[in-house]
């Protein structure tokens, strides 16, 4: 049984590591832009106030700001599927910067209270496994190509 529950999550594992994958070569793009707006006074203003609300408020604005958020870039990448690539990356890069403007803001001011809730701690402990398990994969990666990196330059001196 145990063997079947394995595999019947592959699919889930392999959209969690694309998923990260993609979002972790955006980092460096995105990353500069976020600093810049996070230093805005509006949103620091706009986390203090997240911070205010009860926690089921804070629930529902994190969920409905994420399934607006989540389910662009899969449209994004069905847009750029179907030839309109310009139009599909201004989407998924859109996407993106709600996701890392807004859904993160509104995790990271209501993270605290967000956390009471058991069945979204016991969520969170699996996406940071998730990205753990993907940082670990990434590294063994880059180690195996470079090895082979290595082999193929010194086989064809």
């Amino acid at each position: 049984m145990r063997a079947v529950l394995k595999v019947l999550t592959y699919p889930i594992r392999a959209i969690i590591f694309v998923g990260t994958l993609i979002e972790l070569s955006l980092r460096p793009a995105y990353r500069p832009i976020v600093r810049a707006v996070m230093g805005l006074q509006v949103f620091a203003a706009m986390e203090r106030w997240i911070g205010t609300l009860p926690r089921l408020a804070i629930l529902v604005l994190f969920a409905v700001t994420f399934a607006i958020a989540e389910p662009m870039k899969i449209a994004a990448v069905v847009i750029i599927a179907k030839g309109q690539f310009a139009l599909g990356m201004t989407i998924l890069i859109l996407s993106y910067l709600a996701t890392f403007l807004i859904v993160e803001r509104i995790y990271h001011a209501g993270h605290d209270k967000l956390l009471t809730y058991r069945w979204f701690a016991w969520a969170m402990k699996y996406v940071r496994i998730a990205r753990a398990y993907f940082h670990l994969a990434a590294a063994t990666a880059v180690r195996r190509a470079r090895s082979v990196q290595a082999w193929f330059s010194e086989k064809t001196r």
